[in-house]
C-alpha cells in the first residue's frame, strides 16, 4: 500500500514507527470492560503524546491528513479507544485552527499537540444529530460575552476534555434556518456540568454536556456569527477520511486474526483455510479492504495537495471503508465459528467497536445523501 503515489518517504518512516509504537506500547487493556473509560482516556492521550502523535493534529499548514490517516489506521488495529480518544483531540482542536483568532490558537493548540490539554467537538443534541440545523443549544450575545443554555449528548471526552467546541444557535430560536456560531468553553466554566458518562457497546469516554447560563467571552467565538454551520461541516469534511481509515485498521485486524485462525483450525480433519468458502469469504474481505483503503488515502491526499473543499470524496471514503470493514470483521467472526463471539477473542471486540463508524461524524445514510447532493451540484 505505501508503495502507492499517495506516500512519500517521511509517510513510510511514519507507519514504520507506528507499527513498532502500536505493538510495543498500546496495552491491549485499554479495551477491557472492567478499565474506566475516563482513566484509560487520559491515559491514551499521554502515551500517544510521549510518541508526538498529537502534534500530527495541529501542524502548521492545511497538510497532514494522509499522517493522520496512517495513524488511526495503525491505533484502530490495536485499540478502539485510543483511536477515539486520538481522533477527538482532532474534531475538538481543528475548528480553532479553521477560524480562531491567532490569541485563540496560541492559547489552545500547542498544548493540544503537546497532550497538556485535552479536546472535545460539541455538537450532538438528542433531536440534532445528522440534522445539525435541529441544534437548540442557544448562545445569547450579552456585552462582551455569549450565554449558552442548552446540551450535548454522545459526545467523546468529556469527562477528561479541558475545552470542548460547542455548537449554539445565536439566531432567533424559532427561526426556520438557524444560526449556528461555534465557541470555545472551558471546562471549569462554571456554567457547564458534564451530566453523566454513556456506557457503549465498545467503551470510551463519552457522555453528556448541560450549559446553564454558561458565560463565555465573546474573543471565544469562532469565525463570525453564523458561522458555525460551515466551520462544523469543514471539519467533519476534514475528519471523515480518517474515520475511513481507523475502519481500514479494524478491518486489518480483523483480517489477519481470521487468517491466523483458519490455518490452526482444522474441522473434518483439515485446516479450515483449505476448504473454498474460506478462500471465498478471505478473498472478499482482502479485496474490499484494499478498495478501502485506496478511496481513504485518494480522499486523505487530494485534502493534502488541492485547494478545494473535498466534500464527496471524503464521504466516499467513510461510506465504503465502514460499510466494508462491518462486512469484513462480520466474516472474520464468522470464521471463528463459536469462539468468534466469546468475550475476551479479539473479534469480538472488534465487531463491537466497528459499529459506531458507521454512525458518528455522519451515518452511512447522510454519506449517501452528500455524495448525491455533490454530483447533481457538479452536473448543474
Amino acid at each position: 500500500m505505501l508503495t502507492l503515489p499517495f506516500f512519500d518517504d517521511d509517510h513510510r518512516r511514519l507507519a514504520e514507527r507506528l507499527r513498532s509504537f502500536c505493538t510495543d506500547t498500546i496495552d491491549p487493556g485499554f479495551d477491557d470492560d472492567e478499565v474506566d473509560p475516563l482513566a484509560a482516556g487520559r491515559e491514551a492521550i499521554r502515551v500517544c503524546a510521549a510518541e508526538g502523535l498529537l502534534a500530527h493534529l495541529a501542524p502548521g499548514s492545511r497538510r497532514g491528513l494522509r499522517e493522520i490517516c496512517l495513524i488511526r489506521e495503525a491505533l484502530a488495529a490495536r485499540s478502539g479507544l485510543v483511536d477515539a480518544v486520538f481522533a477527538v483531540q482532532g474534531l475538538g482542536s481543528y475548528p480553532i485552527r479553521l477560524a480562531g483568532s491567532a490569541a485563540l490558537q496560541e492559547r489552545y493548540l500547542p498544548s493540544v499537540a503537546s497532550g497538556e490539554t485535552i479536546a472535545a467537538f460539541a455538537v450532538t443534541e438528542r433531536e440534532a444529530g445528522s440534522d445539525l440545523r435541529g441544534i437548540r443549544t442557544t448562545a445569547r450575545a450579552a456585552g462582551d460575552a455569549y450565554v449558552l443554555d442548552g446540551s450535548k449528548t454522545l459526545i467523546s471526552n468529556a469527562g477528561i476534555a479541558d475545552h470542548y467546541t460547542v455548537l449554539a444557535r445565536t439566531g432567533p430560536p424559532d427561526a426556520a434556518t438557524p444560526r449556528l456560531s461555534a465557541f470555545v468553553v472551558d471546562a471549569d466554566n462554571p456554567g457547564l456540568r458534564v451530566a453523566g458518562q454513556i456506557p457503549l457497546l465498545a467503551p470510551h469516554p463519552i457522555g453528556d454536556l448541560e450549559f446553564n447560563g454558561c458565560r463565555v467571552p465573546a474573543d471565544h467565538r469562532l469565525g463570525a456569527e453564523g458561522d458555525g454551520l460551515k466551520i462544523a461541516l469543514t471539519t467533519l469534511d476534514r475528519f471523515r477520511p480518517s474515520v475511513g481509515a481507523a475502519a481500514c485498521g479494524l478491518a486489518a485486524r480483523a483480517l489477519e486474526e481470521a487468517l491466523t485462525h483458519v490455518t490452526r483450525r482444522s474441522q473434518f480433519s483439515e485446516p479450515l483455510a483449505s476448504f473454498q468458502a474460506t478462500k471465498l469469504a478471505l478473498a472478499d474481505m482482502q479485496t474490499e479492504l484494499d478498495a478501502a483503503r485506496l478511496l481513504v488515502f485518494r480522499a486523505a491526499w487530494l485534502a493534502d495537495t488541492v485547494d478545494r473543499r473535498t466534500t464527496r470524496e471524503a464521504s466516499t471514503a467513510k461510506l465504503f471503508a465502514t460499510e466494508a470493514a462491518q462486512r469484513i470483521v462480520d466474516r472474520a467472526v464468522q470464521l471463528h465459528g463459536g469462539r468468534g463471539v466469546v468475550r475476551g477473542v479479539v473479534v469480538e471486540r472488534l465487531y463491537r467497536e466497528v459499529r459506531a463508524l458507521r454512525l458518528y461524524e455522519g451515518t452511512s445514510e447522510i454519506q449517501r445523501l452528500i455524495i448525491a447532493d455533490q454530483m447533481l451540484k457538479a452536473k448543474d
